[in-house]
């Protein structure tokens, strides 16, 4: 299997500096790669706050702290993808920009390099198709937040192959992480299941069955869930649960998976969740 030593990321969100972060710690050198300045800069904070607060739990020793935030970059300039071994896209769930982006670091890659799309819901096989490596086009899909979920969802696309997957689920193992294999299927596994159960529970919100509070605490101490689902989706973002029951229900054409209208209007409406500090519940 392929050597991985370089990882690129691209885009230094919340997913993409959680990426850099447990990249970094388990030994790789990790370029992060944004056109925005500004995001940059909150990442590397980001990303020296939460090691600094391992630290204080003594999760980490300091020394692996030290040395992990040696072993970033953070850029602008995408020519740092061109010797990386690995590079993973970790932008907005949008299929335009995201596939073109697989077409750009085709042609500015090596040829035996990895892509990888930390997508939650866009087909692998189609920013497989932009590429001229479909055998080295794969998914790992992080789970929010990335240094503390122990979860990698890999998804091989019809034409990803053995060797690809096996080096990224023994990557995902070296991270710290479980590996869990899907199918390209609209969803993949995860939010096959999770996005449906946010969806109806913003249906009982609408329909007047239980208050948001009621529907949370329904779900926490009944289902055992470490939250309930409207906060869960105010984390996540309403916009991005949005585009991924979209998704489902564009593959699936079934109308268990047309997204509540509830939903719909809050983000017509601008009410994302934290990320504008009101969804469900409010932030400010």
């Amino acid at each position: 299997m392929p050597d991985i030593k370089k990882i690129a990321i691209i885009g230094a969100g919340t997913m993409g500096n959680g990426i850099a972060h447990v990249a970094s710690q388990s030994g790789y050198q990790v370029i992060l790669i944004d056109e925005k300045q500004d995001a940059l800069d909150r990442a590397r904070k980001t990303i020296e706050k939460n090691m600094i607060r391992q630290v204080e739990k003594r999760s980490i020793p300091e020394y692996r702290m030290t040395d992990a935030l040696k072993r970033i970059t953070y850029t602008t300039d995408w020519n740092g993808v061109a010797d990386a071994d690995l590079v993973v896209e970790a932008v907005f769930e949008d299929r335009v920009i995201k596939t073109d982006i697989f077409r750009r670091l085709d042609q500015m890659t090596r040829k035996d390099a990895i892509l990888a799309s930390n997508t939650s819901s866009i087909p692998i096989g189609e920013l497989a198709a932009a590429t001229t490596r479909a055998d080295k086009v794969i998914g790992m899909h992080f789970m929010n937040p990335v240094p503390m979920m122990q979860l990698v969802e890999v998804i091989c696309g019809k034409d990803t192959s053995d060797e690809t997957f096996r080096t990224v689920e023994a990557l995902s193992r070296k991270m710290g992480k479980t590996p869990a294999k899907s199918q390209d299927r609209p969803g993949f596994i995860a939010n096959r299941i999770l996005m449906p159960l946010i969806n109806e529970a913003v249906y009982c919100l609408q329909e007047g069955v239980g208050t948001r509070e009621d529907i949370d605490t329904v779900i926490k101490l009944g289902l055992a869930h470490p939250m309930g689902p409207l906060t869960l989706a105010d984390l996540i973002g309403l916009d991005v649960c949005l585009n991924i029951m979209n998704v489902l229900y564009d593959g699936f054409k079934d109308e268990k998976y047309r997204p509540c209208s509830l939903l719909v209007k809050m983000v017509e409406e601008g009410r994302l969740g934290r990320k504008t500090n009101k969804g469900f519940y409010d932030y400010q």
